[in-house]
């Protein structure tokens, strides 16, 4: 035919013709507006189909997505609320599972965010969706859904606001004077973070309570305590309401946790039967660390011993002493002992203290000529002229089962607890702080300052303590330093700091929220 053709129109026609003629062969036309198309099952071209056909038909071009303010998580069908960040992929996965009942005819191809004003309430995706329309012919298509957030208040902050409706509440109590154990146990909650899924936190006299929204909750709490301090527990559930229909009950539960009363510091009398199975040790002896086991050392011998919380409860032993009736003493002679031989079946001795011999006086009898003899667990620290604080058994009236019952001559006139020094130069050079719970304070004692000061000292002086905490550098405290001011005292240095955590918003701000009105 087209060899006809070229005879037929001879000439420069015939050049078109034949061109014609070959796209006529590889195009079709248009059956609705006759624009030449390649040939496609429905005949018809790109724009004609799409004023035809609407892949995107049924599929909602506005969704609503409800937000909480107060936890910023929200919500995914039917009931759990999760957390996700603005254009993240669980955002986006969240936002597609509204639609994907919607889109069951259709293929997704691809989904991506557009950008919105961070507080505008509003979320824009572009989705391109494909879908087989007339005869086979594959259509895809590009539109926007816009979905617009929401508030709505989560159950769980529904219940923070509230700070009544609790279903478990978790009553940690210590039945001692000091609060050194307490401020330990707050850091490590919050380096753990296992205050967070707590409604309230109450602090009273003699310790704190946790209340949550789930048992689960309160129970994990428990189990957290059982591993950090030596403690035991105990469980109740009172009932709330019972429904006969369904057969369910509604309990509150109450646990109760006690902490073993000796604290960091105190002069404790053990039992015989429980000094000669930690290794012959002597009964009188100072705590110098509670973690999960209670640290005990003899003054007299350097030997050191735990003791975890069955045994305590099994031979429990009292405090002899609180920081109040600790006194302050002047080193007058000091003698260190290098070579100390212990019985036969005495236990492990502590290389980090030095046994030594000393005379001492109190401050407030330096007018008077009477001077006692002690030994001591720190002689690596004393020199001849240091304050140090101790606990004077010679003048003392303590009433302790153990106590009296011991052998007078093998009593010690004083016990040296903790090298003093001066309070208002260290509190000056401390240029680091901790985080604190955010809790409701009942029936405190004026008495707290003076003991959190303890408790800071004790982390300066104790690195193993502070191991477990997080210690944050105060921006807002310059130190001055000066020779003068140098008294020896021990001190956190910078490597053991850590920056506090500041966010910032988009503008570079203050952190804020999320969406605001």
């Amino acid at each position: 035919m087209l060899l006809s053709s070229w005879k037929i129109f001879p000439g420069p026609c015939s050049v078109s013709v034949l061109l014609i003629c070959v796209f006529s062969f590889f195009l079709s036309l248009c059956c609705t507006c006759g624009v030449p198309i390649p040939p496609n099952p429905a005949n018809m071209c790109v724009a004609c189909l799409r004023t035809q056909v609407d892949i995107s038909e049924g599929i909602p071009k506005q969704v609503t997505v409800h937000f909480c303010k107060q936890c910023e998580r929200y919500l995914q069908p039917p009931a759990s609320w999760v957390q996700c960040a603005l254009e993240s992929r669980e955002l986006l996965a969240l936002c597609l599972k509204k639609l994907k009942s919607s889109m069951t005819k259709v293929r997704l191809i691809d989904a991506g965010f557009l950008w919105t004003e961070p507080h505008s309430k509003r979320i824009k995706i572009k989705l391109t969706i494909q879908k087989e329309v007339m005869n086979g012919a594959i259509l895809q298509q590009v539109f926007v859904v816009e979905f617009v957030v929401q508030y709505q208040m989560c159950d769980d902050c529904h219940r923070v606001e509230a700070k009544d409706f609790w279903k478990a509440v978790v009553q940690v109590r210590q039945k001692t004077v000091h609060k050194k154990t307490f401020y330990y146990l707050e850091q490590l909650i919050l380096k753990h973070k296992l205050h967070q899924n707590s409604l309230n936190i109450k602090e009273i006299h003699d310790g704190i309570d946790f209340y949550y929204g789930s048992k689960q909750h309160a129970q994990k709490m428990v189990d957290f305590l059982q591993c950090t301090v030596p403690c035991r527990s105990k469980t109740s559930q009172r009932l709330i309401s019972h429904d006969i229909h369904s057969n369910t009950y509604n309990y509150k539960s109450t646990f109760s946790v006690e902490i073993v009363p000796v604290c960091k510091d105190n002069v404790v009398c053990l039992s015989p039967r429980l000094a000669q199975s930690l290794g012959n040790m002597g009964q009188v002896c100072v705590c110098v660390r509670v973690t999960s086991t209670i640290h005990l050392i003899d003054p007299s011998t350097l030997q050191v011993a735990e003791v975890d919380g069955n045994t305590y409860w099994r031979y429990p032993f009292n405090s002899l002493c609180n920081p109040r009736q600790l006194e302050e003493f002047i080193v007058m002679d000091l003698d260190i002992i290098r070579d100390q031989k212990l019985g036969a079946g005495a236990g492990v001795r502590s290389n980090k203290h030095t046994l030594a011999e000393v005379w001492v006086q109190k401050t407030s009898e330096m007018d008077t000529s009477q001077q006692y003899h002690c030994r001591t667990f720190l002689g690596h620290l004393l020199n001849i002229g240091d304050l140090v604080l101790g606990f004077d058994f010679a003048n003392s009236n303590i009433n302790d089962e153990h106590l009296n019952k011991m052998n007078p001559h093998h009593v010690p006139d004083v016990v040296l607890i903790k090298k003093s020094y001066d309070r208002s130069r260290r509190v000056k050079r401390r240029n680091w702080k901790l985080q604190e719970m955010a809790r409701d304070r009942e029936g405190m004692d004026t008495d707290d300052e003076r003991q959190y000061q303890d408790f800071l000292e004790d982390l300066e002086e104790d690195e193993a303590l502070r191991k477990n905490v997080n210690i944050y550098r105060d921006a807002s405290k310059i130190p001055v330093e000066s020779d003068t001011d140098d008294d020896g005292a021990p001190r956190i240095s910078l490597m053991e700091m850590m920056e506090e955590l500041s966010l910032a918003d988009a503008t570079g701000g203050e952190g804020a929220d999320m969406m605001t009105d």
